[in-house]
């Protein structure tokens, strides 16, 4: 079994590019500077979150699901391989209090907390909620 290609250089943290490439079936070598996708320099876990994430259809509710999270750590995974691939999450400091508040109350109603424990979790956003 092949070793999985690196991203990141183990010694300095920076990235890593391809000198050689070459066929097993016609045993030519390419040498040269390639670059790596940028896919390729996600984490193995990020690239793990991806997977699910296409498997699922972008369907959070089943990422949920399949990665047995709750909604925030989806969007916080999410968040961080869109990230890690140089764009934006998009949204803005209310979108992020509002999708907050949608999490709580999602987890309110799914019963993995109580009432008690929604109104502090809320109260302790109260900053962030309008």
């Amino acid at each position: 079994m092949a070793n999985e290609v690196l991203g990141e250089c183990p010694v300095c943290g920076e990235n890593l590019n391809i000198a050689r490439l070459y066929c097993t079936h016609c045993d030519t070598s390419i040498e040269g500077k390639f670059d790596l996708c940028k896919f390729c320099r996600l984490s193995k876990e990020q690239r793990a979150f991806i997977d699910v994430f296409i498997k699922c259809r972008g369907n959070i509710k089943e990422v949920e699901k399949e990665l047995g999270v709750s909604y925030p750590t989806v969007r916080n995974k999410l968040d961080n391989v869109l990230e890690a691939l140089g764009y934006s999450s998009g949204l803005r400091v209310d979108d992020n209090a509002a999708e907050e508040k949608k999490a709580v109350l999602a987890m309110l109603q799914n019963g993995e907390i109580d009432y008690d424990q929604a109104l502090q979790m809320l109260k302790n956003k109260r900053g962030c909620f309008k």
